[in-house]
């Protein structure tokens, strides 16, 4: 486990953008935006007219970056968007037209980007991370000012050469890097872990517990939201594969067999298929933790809302719990499909589900731990195989079976004994690490085997 405490804010495991991919479309975005800001700091302009921006991409941004609408993300930050504020119906324009040219704006002119501005590198790149992008200022080939940054899951970013953990100096009230320290600072302090979460969030922030707890409610909006735009929207999907929406028909017959034992997990799959769907689109999804597995979670939180009515207080509890689970993966092995293959997605969503689940029905630290753990565990190994290099096939099924899944772990956690469990929660985030890093890179979101090449008739 690493010995830095966990520093990163529920917002950032959150967070609000367009689809289809975190890695793929609001890391870069992020990246590129940063890149404007840093050319607009350059003390003296320059005023050639050989003024050129190149956009070097690497790894899994060069392998499926096309399919991921990489190159349009990256001309959206140059343009000054951002993921939260970015207009879907505009961002989906972008580069439609290959030879269409976009003003960058550098001091008072303009630098023009275009697809030939891009370059997509294939074979091995000396990097620390799958996601590489580097980012030139060029006047004609002389270099004016460059920047690499690695994409490494869940829309998070670093530059190269800056540190990982920006707040590393901010001072916790209960610093923990693993579920046993979590779990230590509630026992002695006799505290929730809503408390816990909360506390430090106020501490990492400097919000007041009402904004943040409105903050999650608007989380929590738009990922039900994505559930209702996609129970309604039975149009094709983007893309050469022509998939068909499938989430309005699956809906419609969960409400025609409402009455049969069966429609309950039928209404659930509509749910996380609906959301999927929609990030597929490339429309507004939450990061939970990832958009390629933004359908888990909000299936689950619209069932408990929806079906279970559960109070807005509890469902806060609940994305507190998928929070916790959300931090340890992250900071003890990684949610980049790029590096832990769909294990880091959609086996850390239906961990935090089954986290949120259990949390919500019984308040049991141990029981939470249990159903997390039994998520991970039966995540792992999961192949990142996309094909086409779109988030659709398997992606989009995958959510609502690791929803299904996450369900299931949470009756497994608290129909039982969770102390009779044999593998902790800190035991199965490790080798889930060491699965990632032995995994074959064909099999880590690069649509180089599996069934992004067995599925010809796609």
């Amino acid at each position: 486990m690493s010995s830095q405490a966990i520093t990163t804010s529920i917002f950032d495991l959150f967070k609000v953008g367009p689809g289809p991919s975190s890695s793929h479309t609001i890391g870069p975005m992020k990246a590129s935006f940063d890149f404007l800001n840093e050319i607009n700091l350059l003390s003296s302009p320059i005023t050639s007219e050989n003024l050129n921006i190149e956009i070097h991409l690497y790894g899994s941004l060069s392998a499926t970056g096309k399919g991921h609408g990489t190159d349009r993300a990256i001309v959206a930050g140059l343009l000054g968007w951002k993921p939260d504020a970015c207009d879907p119906i505009k961002f989906l324009k972008i580069l439609k037209n290959p030879a269409e040219k976009y003003p960058v704006k550098f001091h008072e002119y303009i630098i023009e980007v275009n697809a030939d501005s891009f370059f997509f590198h294939k074979g091995k790149y000396d990097s620390p991370h799958a996601n590489t992008m580097v980012l030139k200022l060029k006047d004609g080939e002389q270099l004016i000012l460059e920047h690499e940054y690695y994409s490494i899951g869940g829309g998070f970013i670093y530059r190269k050469g800056e540190k990982q953990n920006t707040k590393s100096s901010v001072i916790l009230p209960f610093p923990y890097t693993s579920m046993k320290e979590l779990k230590a600072h509630l026992n002695r302090e006799k505290i929730t872990l809503t408390e816990l979460m909360l506390a430090n969030e106020m501490a990492l922030t400097g919000a007041s517990k009402k904004e943040i707890e409105h903050k999650i409610d608007t989380i929590l909006d738009f990922m039900h939201k994505a559930v209702k735009r996609g129970l309604k929207d039975n149009r094709v999907l983007p893309g050469t594969i022509k998939l068909r929406r499938k989430a309005p028909l699956l809906y419609q017959r969960a409400k025609n067999l409402a009455i049969t034992s069966d429609s309950f997990l039928i209404f659930l799959n509509a749910y996380c298929l609906a959301a999927s769907e929609e990030n597929a689109a490339g429309n507004i999804v939450v990061t939970a933790p990832t958009s390629g597995a933004s359908g888990v979670i909000p299936g689950i939180t619209y069932l408990i809302k929806n079906h279970f009515h559960y109070a807005p207080s509890l469902m806060r509890d609940g994305m507190w719990a998928a929070a916790a689970v959300g931090f340890l993966v992250k900071h003890n092995a990684s949610i980049s499909g790029a590096e832990m293959g769909c294990m880091g997605e959609i086996g850390s969503a239906s961990a935090m589900a089954a986290a949120m689940l259990t949390y919500c029905a019984t308040k049991d630290i141990n029981a939470m731990e249990s159903a997390a753990e039994i998520g991970i565990e039966h995540h792992l190994g999961m192949t990142c195989d996309p094909i086409g290099g779109y988030v659709q096939i398997p992606c989009i099924e995958r959510n609502a079976m690791g929803a299904v899944k996450s369900y299931n772990a949470f009756l497994l956690a608290t129909a039982g004994d969770s102390s009779l469990q044999k593998i902790s929660l800190d035991s199965v985030i490790k080798v889930m690490k060491a699965t990632g890093k032995d995994m074959s890179k064909k099999y880590k979101e690069t649509s180089e085997a599996g069934l992004a090449l067995s599925a010809t008739e796609c």
